[in-house]
């Protein structure tokens, strides 16, 4: 594992880490880009990424720009906003992975906004093949309906208040996640079923545009009882790319041998011999290890409907 710092094309350094396979595991199988969800450190995929080295793929994790070690000393009065975590912060590491690695298969798995953000980022349109875990972007309707209500109040009404009243999200001190940029706490609070129609000018058509020219197959994943990558929500991220081939698989806590999933447990280490593996067979040779999956027609739910 080493230590890495990543420039963005507005200046602004990330920090992460690549893990490399050993020379002994022979020639290098790839690369994968891992990137995370809201408010989660990117340490929480250290051991995945060192599972996907042991296997032979160059593995590089990152903080987006507000987050764990890509964070300020005090996020008072740091700007970051929400799509920025995908139209700059996953460009430039995707970029930064390319120049690293000329030639080689270049991948991407992408958890919750991490799978939405990719379709976000120009350097996209060079990635082989993505795996998204639980990707979507939060719109309040798309939550699983038990859940609803609940979780409105928590991220679209106290958790844009304390972040106008700090002047960032002390998710840290709440226990709810990390700390989070005062604008990335306002657009998950604000999101809207079409992500990108908020965007004016020159960056929303950008945006628009890199969804339009990404076409590396998506292998989209989400456990059953995951509360906000319903098969709604799912319906409505694969819309916004609608020129990249896609399966989807919802795997159940039954046959993973665990009493729930839901957003979060498919990176712990205890599915290191069932999950992990799986994802090598999409992401070494493009192949879908879930027998129960199906396209999603992109006519079923786009964007801007309800």
């Amino acid at each position: 594992m080493k230590r890495i710092e990543i420039t963005c094309a507005d200046g602004h350094i990330l920090r992460g880490h690549r893990f490399e396979p050993a020379a002994s595991d022979g020639p290098t199988r790839g690369v994968v880009v891992i990137a995370s969800a809201t408010g989660v450190l990117s340490t929480y995929y250290h051991r995945y990424a060192a599972f996907l080295a042991k296997h032979g793929f160059t593995a590089i994790t990152f903080d987006y720009r507000g987050i764990g070690a890509s964070a300020p000393e005090s996020l008072k009065g740091f700007s970051a906003r929400w799509h920025e975590w995908g139209y700059k912060d996953i460009d430039a590491v995707i970029a930064s992975a390319r120049s690293h690695s000329p030639g080689l298969p270049l991948h991407f798995v992408g958890h919750s906004f991490g799978g939405f953000g990719v379709g976000l980022a120009r350097e996209s349109r060079h990635l082989t093949r993505i795996l998204t875990v639980g990707a979507q972007h939060a719109y309040w309707r798309d939550y699983a309906k038990r859940h609803r209500a609940g979780f409105w109040r928590r991220w679209h009404l106290a958790m844009p208040l304390a972040a106008l009243r700090h002047g960032y999200f002390p998710g840290r001190k709440r226990g709810w996640l990390e700390d989070l940029p005062r604008g990335v706490a306002l657009d998950w609070a604000r999101s809207r079923r079409d992500f990108t129609a908020v965007r004016r000018g020159k960056a929303g058509a950008s945006m628009r545009r890199h969804q339009q020219d990404l076409r590396a197959p998506i292998l989209a994943v989400a456990a059953t009882d995951d509360p906000f990558a319903t098969p709604r929500a799912m319906r409505r991220t694969l819309a916004y790319t609608p020129n990249a081939r896609h399966q989807t698989a919802r795997i159940s806590p039954q046959e993973l041998n665990q009493p729930e999933l839901g957003h979060f447990a498919l990176f712990h280490d205890r599915f290191a011999d069932t999950f992990w593996v799986d994802t090598l067979a999409w992401l070494g040779d493009g192949v879908n290890p879930w027998g129960r999956t199906s396209g999603m027609p992109q006519s079923q739910l786009v964007p801007g409907r309800r």
